[in-house]
């Protein structure tokens, strides 16, 4: 389990590229990588990983066919750099909300609006998220647990479409600050949320039935 409380941001420093298949090896400096054994789950941009091999601070992950598919890891390179946070413990202050690290889909930054304090972004989601996201309701991005601004629904012109405000803490300690529109982040739904509205719908269907 992870609270979406990002620890700290790691550098991609190699890539082994194989058939649906990809190695990718980061640095975890300090604390990042204290206490780290191989079997640990790390997430990157929320999508939780294992660790199969460390060298000092380069630890080493496997990103099967699926993962390469549903997230933005396959669209990494060498040099760029990941939202990362080691798993919670039993008893760990949960600051954000509870996350898995199953991360459901990708969502497209549209558009972004910048002031002197914060930071806020605009994201399209595929049609079949619309209905989890609503106002002040969670949401995990690249990792990061946050508080939902504003929620839209589809129209003629766009699919949904959510925003999401940075304090300049998160700015500074996640990637977000390094997106730009066309970018696309990692999306996982509130599991309570996801729940609560999958057994509504079921309810209500049973009763149209």
């Amino acid at each position: 389990m992870f609270t979406g409380i990002v620890q700290g941001i790691a550098e991609v420093v190699a890539i082994e590229e194989a058939e649906a298949f990809r190695t990718h090896v980061v640095r975890l400096p300090g604390a990042l990588g204290e206490g780290l054994e191989i079997g640990a789950s790390v997430a990157h941009n929320g999508v939780c990983l294992t660790v199969t091999e460390i060298e000092g601070e380069r630890v080493s992950f496997d990103l099967m066919r699926e993962t390469l598919r549903v997230t933005n890891l396959g669209e990494l390179a060498v040099g760029d750099r990941v939202n990362v946070e080691r798993a919670a413990r039993f008893g760990d202050e949960i600051g954000g909300h509870a996350m898995s690290g199953h991360v459901i889909a990708t969502a497209e930054l549209v558009s972004l609006d910048e002031a002197p304090n914060n930071r806020r972004l605009w994201f399209e989601l595929p049609e079949s998220l619309g209905r989890f996201v609503f106002d002040k309701g969670y949401i995990g991005v690249d990792g990061a647990s946050l508080t939902i601004g504003e929620a839209r629904p589809a129209t003629a012109e766009h699919a949904p479409r959510f925003c999401v405000d940075l304090i300049p803490e998160t700015l500074a300690r996640t990637v977000l600050a390094d997106r730009v529109p066309g970018d696309r982040v990692n999306i996982e739904i509130d599991p309570q949320t996801q729940a609560i509205v999958e057994t509504v719908e079921r309810v209500m269907a049973s009763r149209d039935a």
